[in-house]
């Protein structure tokens, strides 16, 4: 998804600059401190979300949303609880209270990641950005063979390299296609069309042995059994 974010503080702007780096899916391509300018470029340039400030010097964010001739996904971000009801009352997809967590801001973006698709259906990547260190790296759904979680860190195991991103399970299987993938264990999550044998506690992909744990496997027998 596109994004910009506006709001007349620079730190606040820097904080969703770098949450926003950490979500696979989001590009935070433009930051605004004038208002104005905000609304000339979302009518000028394809905007898919945008983070905004409330309480700001020139024009507030709820009439900001309003003077829009194209209306993006709105998150807000403030620093005033008061306002939220007003926030919500336009369809805003989140409101954050500042300070507000990394994992607070990635819920927010879950939420309109989903609202994204449910108004764009016919939109279905076949692949992901992952942020690894400073780069952000392309993988294709396809080439995964499994997931490996240590921490708040995974490693996508691809067939002749592994991508380390500092990513949990939770926030994974959101962006996951349906159906494609299965929670084998408490770390691990294998591509279903990978799995070449399946044991009592451990499945085979490729070459390397993956456990099972109890729980996982009726899910992981119904699922393969409707293959």
């Amino acid at each position: 998804m596109l994004a910009i974010a506006v709001d007349d503080e620079p730190i606040a702007l820097d904080i969703v600059r770098s949450h926003a780096a950490k979500v696979p899916y989001l590009t935070l391509k433009a930051e605004f401190t004038d208002a104005f300018k905000a609304i000339d470029y979302i009518n000028k340039e394809p905007v898919d979300i945008v983070f905004l400030d409330i309480k700001m010097p020139d024009i507030s964010g709820i009439d900001f949303v309003k003077s829009l001739n194209v209306k993006p996904l709105v998150i807000f971000t403030t620093a005033y609880s008061e306002h939220a009801v007003n926030g919500f009352d336009l369809d805003a997809v989140d409101y954050l209270l500042k300070p507000f967590s990394l994992s607070r801001f990635i819920k927010a973006c879950n939420k309109a990641h989903e609202l994204f698709h449910l108004r764009n259906p016919g939109i279905q990547n076949d692949f992901i950005f992952l942020k690894t260190g400073y780069e952000q790296v392309k993988i294709h759904f396809d080439e995964i063979l499994y997931l490996e979680a240590a921490g708040n860190y995974v490693s996508f195991i691809l067939k002749d390299k592994s991508v380390l991103s500092r990513m949990t399970f939770g926030e994974i299987e959101s962006l996951l296609p349906a159906g494609k993938f299965i929670r084998i264990h408490r770390s691990f999550m294998a591509s279903l069309n990978k799995i070449d044998k399946i044991e009592r506690h451990q499945v085979h992909i490729q070459g390397n042995t993956i456990p099972v744990a109890e729980t996982y496997i009726p899910n992981l027998t119904a699922l393969v059994n409707k293959k």
